[in-house]
């Protein structure tokens, strides 16, 4: 069992940045295929950064070299850095382990 708990949401105005943090607890967290992922009321909840494997990492082409995923094993924690954030960019964003734990999301609203 693997409990995430996500943080760093709020609003922004665009071309502001933010940085989401994902808390892992309940399993060996380096062991975990840590992603980010986000959903819009009305549609379906879209990747935006995920580690496929051996330092390998898919980012949304909406968020290429905008948005940076990252990750301390040491503080169990998962980040997502974003950069010159967007209006298209408001949503709330989830945090994922290996394709199948969820936290409970955290609001990002880019708005002036």
């Amino acid at each position: 069992q693997v409990q995430l708990v996500e943080s760093g949401g709020g609003l922004v105005q665009p071309g502001g940045s933010l940085r989401l943090s994902c808390a892992a607890s309940g399993s060996i967290f380096s062991r975990l295929t840590m992603g980010w992922y986000r959903q819009v009321p009305g549609k379906e909840r879209e990747l935006v950064a995920r580690e496929i494997g051996s330092g390998i990492i898919e980012y949304a082409l909406s968020v290429k070299g905008r948005f940076t995923i990252s990750r301390d094993n040491a503080k169990k924690t998962v980040y997502l850095q974003m950069n010159s954030l967007k209006p298209e960019d408001t949503a709330v964003y989830y945090c994922n382990a290996d394709g199948y734990y969820w936290g409970q999301g955290t609001q990002v609203t880019v708005s002036s």
